[in-house]
């Protein structure tokens, strides 16, 4: 793992969204799908608050994961049949940055699953037989690829929401 992980507590997050159900092979169907929504959002006078990222509501590696395009958003706006608006729900969560490919992102998921296990951390996400649903799990990009090309240089952010955060 790129760092220690860390819990924090996070407020509730308004974002703007996109969903699609993709295998990992076809993940450019929705990560392509981001100049679009920064577009949109442009359109209606919505600056993005931080940068992109990929939710995943549900994830396995050996059939289609369903996942989210969001950008936040400082305020939660009307949605419509280009663009949903939601929230990443306040709570707990463990995070961690990492510095390098996205490629290497699938081992930075099982790194911190792995210490979760070994911190006893009960994570909110349940088993169903379209894979884990997650209760908010993602991969933030913190890097702009317009200033930086290098993927090998990216830093990105994991983070999962424990269960105990209701």
């Amino acid at each position: 793992m790129t760092e220690t992980p860390r819990i924090e507590d996070r407020p509730a997050r308004p974002y703007a969204s996109t969903r699609r159900t993709v295998t990992l092979d076809g993940f450019a169907e929705i990560a392509d799908r981001i100049p679009e929504m920064i577009g949109i959002l442009a359109e209606r006078g919505i600056a993005p608050a931080a940068g992109p990222f990929f939710r995943y509501r549900t994830f396995a590696t050996d059939r289609p994961i369903e996942v989210e395009a969001g950008v936040p958003v400082a305020v939660a706006f009307p949605g419509d049949d280009r663009l949903e608006c939601a929230e990443l729900p306040a709570g707990r969560y463990a995070i961690v940055h990492h510095h390098g490919h996205p490629d290497q992102l699938l081992g930075v998921f099982d790194d911190l699953l792995a210490w979760g296990a070994e911190q006893g951390i009960i994570w909110d996400a349940v088993e169903t037989p379209e894979g884990t649903r997650w209760g908010c799990r993602t991969e933030a990009m913190l890097t702009d690829p317009r200033v930086e090309p290098d993927l090998n240089k990216w830093e990105s952010e994991i983070s999962l929401r424990l269960a105990d955060s209701d």
